[in-house]
C-alpha cells in the first residue's frame, strides 16, 4: 500500500447504501423515516423459550442475481445484506458501471465491514444439521459461513479491492468503528478509498434466544409503539433487527479530481472502552462514553457549541437510555438541553453492527435535507431522560453543520463519529 506522505488527508463520503426492514435501499428507508413508519412487527413464534415477540425482519426475498454463485455459496445472510448495501454505495459513488479502476489502483482501495455475531445463525443451523444423523448434512461451506470476516472478504473479491482489509467485532458499535477506522486509514495515507460499514442478521431460534435470555429484548407483547420507545418511561428493551449499511470514503483531493458528489465529511472519531465487569451494562462511572465523545470533538477541532444534532445510541433499554442522558449532560453541561437529540432506532429497531453505519447515513440525510428526525413512540417521557429528544415530530428547516453519531456496544465498546457538512 502506498502512503501519500500527508498525515492529515481530509476524508469525505461519496456514496452510501443500506437495507433493513424499513426498505431495500436508502431512499426507501429514509422516506419511511420521513413518514414516521416503523420497520418492526410482531412475530408469534420466534422459538422455544423466547419472551420477545417484536422483531425487524427483512421478509422479501433478497435480489442477489448480480453476484456470482461462487461468492454466494460461501456466505451467510449478514454478508449477503452487506453485499447489497455496498452495491448501492458503490453505484452511488461511481455510477452504474462501478468503474472504480478508472480512478484508483486496487491496492489503494480497502474494505472494513464490522459485525457483532457474524454467521452465528448459520453456525447454529449447520451444527444441528451435523448433529442429527437423519437430517440433511451440514454445508461444506460451514467454515466460511461462520467466519466473521467473510463479508469484508467477499466485498473485496467482488469489487477487486486489494488494499487495507479488516473486520471489527464490537457488537453494537462495530459499524461506527468500521467507518471511524476507515477514516483513520485514509487520513493517515494508507489508503485512498475505503468501503466501510456493518452487517447483522440474528433470526434463528437459538441465536435469538441467546440475546433474549439476557433480558435485553423488549418485553412488550401488545403495542408496537411501546416495543421500541427510546427515552420513554414505557421502554423495556430493544427490538432485534437485521440489516446492513455501507459508505464509500475517499480522500477529498481524489473525490474532487474525479468530480464526485460529496455528501459529507468525517472530521473526528474516537473509541474508548468502559472496561466494566458487566458486559451488558453501561459503566456507571461514565468515563468511557464521556471520553469517547470529548475526544471525537477534540480531534475534529470543534466544541460542544458547534454541535447541531446528535444521533443517539437510544436503544430503548432502561439502563442505556438513562446512562446516555447522564453522559450527554456530563459532556455538554447546560448546552445539552439545547441540542436536538434523537434515536432513529425507534424506526429501524436495533440493527446491532449495522446500527452505526445506517445511522451515519441518517446523519448525512439530516444534513442534506435540513431535518432532525424525531424519536417516535416518545409519548410518555421518562422524567430522568429530560433532554430534547425531539419527540414524535420532525424538526424541519434546520441548519445542520456538525453532527455526532454515537454508538455503544456490549463489552463496553464506545464510539463517536463527527460528521460535517462539506465545505471547501
Amino acid at each position: 500500500m502506498v502512503r501519500t506522505g500527508n498525515e492529515s488527508n481530509r476524508v469525505v463520503i461519496t456514496g452510501y447504501g443500506g437495507i433493513c426492514s424499513l426498505g431495500e435501499n436508502t431512499k426507501e428507508i429514509w422516506n419511511a423515516i420521513l413518514e414516521r413508519k416503523i420497520g418492526y412487527e410482531f412475530w408469534d413464534s420466534p422459538g422455544k423459550g423466547i419472551v420477545a415477540r417484536v422483531f425487524g425482519r427483512i421478509t422479501p426475498p433478497l435480489n442477489l442475481t448480480k453476484f456470482s454463485k461462487k461468492i454466494l455459496k460461501s456466505i451467510p445472510r449478514f454478508a449477503e445484506l452487506s453485499l447489497l448495501a455496498t452495491d448501492e454505495a458503490i453505484t452511488m459513488a461511481f455510477g452504474e458501471e462501478q468503474k472504480i479502476s478508472d480512478y484508483y489502483d486496487a491496492r489503494n482501495c480497502g474494505v472494513i465491514i464490522g459485525t457483532g455475531w457474524a454467521g452465528f445463525d448459520s453456525s447454529a443451523v449447520n451444527y444441528y444439521a451435523y448433529s442429527e444423523p437423519e437430517a440433511i448434512s451440514a454445508s461444506a461451506h460451514s467454515c466460511f459461513n461462520s467466519m466473521p470476516s467473510v463479508a469484508t472478504s467477499v466485498i473485496s473479491v467482488n469489487w477487486k479491492l486489494k488494499g487495507y482489509q479488516n473486520t471489527p467485532i464490537a457488537a453494537c458499535a462495530a459499524g461506527n468503528i468500521a467507518i471511524g477506522d476507515a477514516y483513520e486509514v485514509i487520513k493517515s495515507g494508507r489508503a485512498r478509498m475505503m468501503i466501510a460499514g456493518g452487517g447483522e442478521s440474528l433470526m434463528q431460534p437459538f441465536t435469538v434466544w441467546s440475546v433474549d435470555v439476557l433480558r435485553a429484548l423488549t418485553k412488550e407483547q401488545n403495542d408496537l409503539s411501546k416495543a421500541c420507545c427510546p427515552f420513554s418511561a414505557d421502554r423495556s428493551g430493544f427490538v432485534l433487527s437485521e440489516g446492513a449499511a455501507s459508505v464509500c470514503l475517499e480522500r477529498l483531493e481524489d473525490a474532487l479530481a474525479r468530480k464526485a458528489t460529496i455528501y459529507g465529511e468525517v472530521v473526528g472519531y474516537a473509541n474508548h472502552s468502559d472496561a466494566y465487569v458487566n458486559l451488558t451494562a453501561p459503566a456507571p462511572d461514565l468515563v468511557g462514553r464521556v471520553t469517547t465523545i470529548e475526544k471525537a470533538m477534540e480531534y475534529a477541532g470543534i466544541s460542544g457549541d458547534d454541535i447541531d444534532y446528535i444521533n443517539a445510541h437510544g436503544t430503548s433499554t432502561p439502563m442505556n437510555d438513562l446512562n446516555e442522558t447522564q453522559v450527554l449532560k456530563e459532556v455538554f453541561g447546560e448546552r445539552a438541553y439545547k441540542i436536538p437529540i434523537s434515536s432513529t432506532k425507534s424506526y429501524t429497531g436495533h440493527l446491532i453492527a449495522a446500527a452505526g453505519s445506517m445511522e451515519t447515513i441518517f446523519c448525512l440525510k439530516s444534513i442534506e435535507d435540513k431535518i432532525v428526525p424525531a424519536t417516535i413512540n416518545l409519548k410518555n417521557p421518562d422524567p430522568k431522560c429530560d433532554l430534547n429528544y425531539v419527540p414524535n415530530e420532525h424538526m424541519v428547516d434546520q441548519i445542520i453543520n456538525n453532527v455526532l453519531n454515537i454508538n455503544y456496544g456490549f463489552g463496553g465498546a464506545n464510539s463517536c463519529l463527527v460528521i460535517k457538512r462539506y465545505d471547501q
